[in-house]
């Protein structure tokens, strides 16, 4: 089962199938689309649907780990979709590495839920998934999420050149990750 997190203002939870027609709204607004690599604009009709459904999957799977930013003023299920969070997963006999990434929707932008939501999904990554380390990156345009990344202790690594295909070009990340240690270091922390 997919779990749901809480943080001061925020629920992290499942996504349902009834959220579909809000995410291709929110997700599909070309300010996000052009901040993220995987979410097309326009974002077409019937991709939210397939997206929630491999959620549980990728999670069983333990490849993912996806869930809902909400608000958690509102109450249960009728709770204000405010963006998405994810954990993709690479788990080796070596590393077991998570990929963060996010996306909040343009009306909530500079409230600080973003990186409250990165560090509980972080802390959860940490102590519950047993992560060494996670991983992030951003388009150098968006310096925001590198903003958000730093308020996280991560340490930015470098520039991948060319490193991501979006709309048909090759574009430029910049990489940053933290160690189990260091969220320690960083952040009040029980795992």
């Amino acid at each position: 089962m997919l779990p749901t997190l809480h943080t001061e203002r925020l629920t992290l939870a499942p996504f349902a199938p009834a959220d579909a027609p809000l995410v291709q709204r929110l997700a599909g607004d070309a300010r996000i689309a052009a901040t993220t690599a995987f979410i097309p604009h326009p974002y077409p009709d019937g991709l939210a649907e397939k997206w929630i459904a491999t959620h549980l999957p990728d999670f069983l799977a333990q490849k993912n780990l996806t869930l809902a930013i909400r608000s958690r003023v509102d109450a249960g299920a009728d709770a204000k979709l405010l963006g998405a969070i994810n954990l993709k997963l690479t788990l080796t006999a070596l590393d077991r590495i998570g990929e963060l990434g996010y996306w909040v929707a343009v009306p909530f932008w500079n409230r600080g839920l973003c990186t409250e939501a990165a560090l509980e999904m972080m802390r959860h990554g940490f102590a519950e998934l047993k992560l060494d380390k996670i991983r992030a990156h951003y388009f150098k345009e968006n310096a925001a999420s590198g903003r958000v990344m730093e308020k996280c202790g991560m340490k930015r690594e470098g520039i991948l050149p060319r490193s991501t295909l979006k709309n048909g070009v090759l574009r430029d990340t910049i990489r940053y990750s933290i160690s189990k240690k260091d969220f320690q270091a960083h952040v009040v922390f029980d795992g």
